[in-house]
């Protein structure tokens, strides 16, 4: 695998600040928000730098029951080849739910979801893996997920899971060590036992972030400083493998630049930390992590109940019929969405609590996310907006991206005789009009006539 070494997670908020950063090797952008006929120009000065750019997909959703849309992955390769990058990076999550294999409608989480640790699981993410990688121009690596619940039933660890997929597929793994910090709070998982069990020759490279606590539940923001419970686990990662490249993510709530370089001075001081410590132990946890192996798969080939989830070692896997686990994955996916988003009952064996806190998380979150595609929402309602939104969430699923959903809140606000305030009614009714048509009624000629015609009978 290609070095990488130092990484920031590209934003326009912050682009130029890391343009002027000392020590960035390279950049990941979210390829969602990449057009690749028009790259921004910073991304451009940062390859004409030779800074390395990787982008970063969150909307495939590999863990889903159907298979990878094509639109989408012509998509995502479009962007590498644009951008020259050496690998794509995606997620361990589904994103959507519904549609043909249940015959109910799609939704759409508008986050990533964990996918149930489990054999069907398992099969399907295999396979679209695959499906992925033969559309890509480059080598994929995909990244585990925080999560703020855990499905019933689960019959593997995530290292175990993590392992198995990257043994029968190939596929490189981006390790986040925040998300194991999060599924430490959340679901009592030690991400010391996580990465023992992982493939850590599979790493392509490594994600730290920030979050915060709030009541016992671990929220992976990517807003709030990198803790130093992260960085431990970084330092412990770093003491079994020395990773091609590690990345400070940061989404929200932008710090001056000079915290940022100061989080990165931290991550590098981690990371020397943990390769310290790996010379004089690097050897011997080497030999006990083979000799675990090399146990499992002998019982695993004598039959042995007790490892039926346990890691395998490399060796060729015949391609499962996953149309059966298709379905079964699907109608799981598909009825804890619902619960999540469209309030029907929780599904058997989720924790009631938990889950309501992740429905309530998805909800800001797409009130967040449409405050800055649709920007002039929040400033149409003034303080109003927020609560406005999430009243709309609570009985609308989202069924198409974020650009839809602000049209959608807009026009059911609206219809329900809102807002209150006849002008932000009167300001709004004029957005809601000039964008849900298919052609935009400022470029529509008779339009076009008045308004020439009103500027020159003002004098302008």
């Amino acid at each position: 695998m290609e070095r990488l070494g130092t990484g920031i997670g590209w934003r326009p908020e912050i682009a130029d600040a890391v343009e002027r950063m000392p020590g960035i090797d390279w950049v990941e952008a979210v390829a969602e928000n990449v057009c690749p006929g028009h790259l921004p120009d910073s991304l451009l000065r940062l390859r004409e730098r030779g800074v390395t750019v990787i982008p970063h997909g969150v909307s495939l959703g590999l863990g889903g029951a159907d298979r990878p849309d094509d639109s989408r992955l012509t998509a995502l390769a479009e962007r590498a080849e644009a951008l020259g990058a050496p690998l794509v990076t995606e997620h361990i999550a589904f994103v959507r739910a519904g549609g043909p294999l249940t015959a109910s409608p799609l939704l759409e989480a508008g986050h990533l979801l964990p996918v149930p640790r489990t054999r069907d699981a398992l099969d399907v993410l295999c396979e679209n893996i695959r499906i992925a990688q033969a559309a890509l121009p480059v080598p994929l690596a995909v990244e585990n997920i925080a999560a703020l619940l855990a499905w019933p039933g689960e019959e593997m660890t995530e290292g175990q899971f993590l392992y198995d997929l990257a043994d029968r597929t190939g596929v490189r793994l981006l390790i986040d060590v925040a998300n194991l910090h999060t599924n430490h709070v959340n679901r009592g998982e030690d991400p010391a036992k996580a990465l023992a069990e992982l493939p850590v020759e599979a790493i392509a490279y490594v994600h730290v972030a920030g979050g915060i606590e709030r009541d016992g539940v671990w929220h992976d923001t990517h807003a709030h400083p990198v803790p130093a419970t992260v960085l431990d686990i970084l330092t412990d990662l770093a003491s079994r493998v020395s990773p091609p490249g590690v990345l400070l993510e940061r989404d929200d709530n932008f710090p001056e630049p000079a915290e940022l370089e100061r989080e990165l001075e931290a991550i590098q001081g981690a990371l020397t930390k943990g390769w310290a410590r790996g010379t004089t132990s690097g050897a011997a946890s080497l030999r006990a992590r083979t000799k675990t192996r090399t146990e499992t798969e002998a019982l695993r080939a004598a039959g042995s109940p007790e490892t039926a989830s346990a890691p395998r070692t490399t060796r060729p896997v015949p391609a499962p019929d996953t149309d059966p686990a298709r379905q079964r994955l699907a109608l799981a996916e598909t009825t804890l969405l619902s619960a999540l988003v469209a309030g029907t009952p929780v599904p058997d064996g989720f924790d009631r609590v938990r889950l309501g806190v992740q429905a309530r998380a998805l909800g800001v979150k797409r009130a967040d996310v449409v405050a800055k595609v649709a920007p002039e929402l929040p400033e149409i309602l003034g303080e109003s907006y927020r609560s406005a939104f999430l009243a709309y969430a609570h009985s609308h699923p989202m069924t198409g991206g974020y650009r839809r959903d602000a049209l959608d809140f807009a026009g059911q606000l609206l219809l329900s005789g809102g807002p209150e305030d006849a002008e932000a009614r009167r300001e709004l009714r004029e957005w809601w009009l000039e964008r849900s048509g298919p052609v935009p009624r400022s470029t529509r000629p008779a339009v076009r006539l008045a308004r020439a015609t009103r500027r020159v009978l003002l004098g302008r």
